[in-house]
């Protein structure tokens, strides 16, 4: 069965990652569409706090980086496509992405677009923390242990030692101390 980003083809198409200039994802996406190169950025909805308001705003899920279907051909248009820095290699060739994986991206967004691609290396044991989201917003706390996309932490601002599990995508780290 094929979607709409095409499955494996006997035409020699297959899918490519390139990596954009920052903040130039949609942008990207955009000028390979109306180059006729069928191209996937996915994004998500993220809800921006200001003190006097909130907006919801459109972000890419892979920040960086356009998912391209092209065949050999047509590399040389995508590279000189505004915005495109390169492709992504893999052991000196062009990353090559199953179709697959594209389909459960595609997939995965449109069941429920609340995503985000979280790197947790930079979140180690007694780190201090805030929560970005949810019910303890803004709370501070100091990191017991990371368990895959989770932080086990302890909030000390509570009058109790509240130990929580909290999901990695609503918490940041907290450079000022208080």
């Amino acid at each position: 069965m094929e979607n709409q980003f095409g499955s494996r083809s006997t035409w020699g198409r297959r899918w490519l990652v390139v990596y954009t200039r920052p903040r130039w994802e949609k942008k990207v996406d955009k000028l390979l569409k109306t180059q006729g190169i069928k191209s996937y950025c996915p994004i998500k909805k993220v809800t921006n706090q200001w003190a006097d308001r909130k907006k919801v705003v459109e972000l890419p899920l892979f920040s960086g980086y356009v998912f391209v279907w092209v065949s050999e051909r047509e590399d040389h248009r995508v590279r000189q496509t505004l915005g495109v820095l390169n492709f992504i290699y893999y052991m000196s060739k062009p990353a090559v992405i199953r179709a697959s994986e594209i389909e459960k991206i595609e997939k995965l967004m449109s069941i429920d677009a609340d995503y985000e691609v979280i790197s947790a290396q930079h979140i180690n044991h007694g780190d201090r923390i805030r929560i970005r989201s949810g019910v303890f917003y803004n709370q501070e706390g100091t990191v017991i242990k990371v368990q895959g996309k989770n932080v086990l932490m302890v909030f000390d601002h509570l009058n109790c030692a509240l130990v929580s599990n909290v999901p990695i995508s609503n918490v940041m780290l907290n450079t000022v101390s208080s």
